[in-house]
């Protein structure tokens, strides 16, 4: 059996009195497409941030392909391979569409400052390499042909996609989606699917993705946590957690109420 690209064990976090996530693990497989769902107030994003570097355990270990990240910075957790999107979309908006992806693929980038300012001929055709990988991510989401256009121009779920493309360009092992069907439409809800199975093939990266829209969930994932008051109370594959009485009860008020 291959290693875990992502082991999560015994992750605790509280905010004075309010215990946010309580003993929270997770194994991500490589090249596995699994869901973190729950409540609002569940602690999802919680359970995203600690693992991102934003917020630091108070317990427990988050290990990224072999390396222990507690205590490591976001960006430095990025560089060992670990992406995100955020549920409310962080793009820089005055820069273009193209600057916002070269603008990560530069996490991956060799050149030292001095050599930037120098002009050298290996900085020079280090930039033509970014801007290719770039328009080729810009490319796969169909983002191509508006490159040169302000990010903040873009309609809603053309945004949705760019941040996504952002977080590819750092060439991530695990990539954590955040409400990435928030505020989309059914046909835009259909294309993600399709989407997202497609990066996790086509960039052989593990993919979490926190989603209230179960109809995305459901399809895609094979495997769900489910969280509720930052405890676990669920995990399996969809049919499992789609029938166990506590997420029944945890979304519905009482399972009574599931069948009524």
């Amino acid at each position: 059996m291959s290693r875990a690209v992502l082991q999560v064990t015994g992750v605790s976090k509280s905010f004075g009195g309010l215990k946010a996530v309580q003993d929270f693990s997770l194994t991500l497989e490589p090249g596995s497409l699994c869901g973190l769902i729950g409540p609002n107030g569940a602690g999802k994003t919680t359970a995203f941030n600690l693992l991102t570097g934003v917020y630091r355990p108070d317990t427990g270990r988050v290990v990224l392909d072999g390396h222990d990240v507690v205590g490591l910075r976001p960006h430095r957790i990025t560089r060992l391979g670990l992406a995100r999107t955020f549920q409310n979309i962080r793009l820089f908006g005055e820069l273009s569409v193209l600057d916002n992806v070269k603008l990560a693929c530069h996490l991956r980038v060799g050149q030292t400052v001095l050599g930037a300012i120098a002009r050298t001929l290996f900085h020079t055709a280090e930039e033509r390499d970014i801007t290719r990988r770039s328009m080729d991510l810009l490319s796969i989401f169909g983002l191509d042909s508006r490159a040169k256009e302000q990010a903040k121009s873009l309609a809603y779920g053309d945004r949705r996609r760019l941040e996504i493309a952002r977080a590819l360009a750092t060439e991530p092992k695990v990539l954590l989606l955040d409400e990435p069907a928030a505020g989309m439409n059914p046909q835009e809800k259909k294309e993600l699917r399709g989407l997202i199975l497609t990066l996790r093939e086509r960039f052989s990266a593990s993919i979490l993705l926190i989603e209230h829209d179960m109809g995305v969930v459901m399809t895609i994932c094979e495997r769900i946590t489910v969280l509720d008051h930052g405890v676990i109370i669920s995990h399996g594959t969809p049919t499992h957690v789609q029938n166990d009485p506590k997420v029944i009860e945890a979304y519905l008020g009482s399972a009574e109420a599931a069948h009524a």
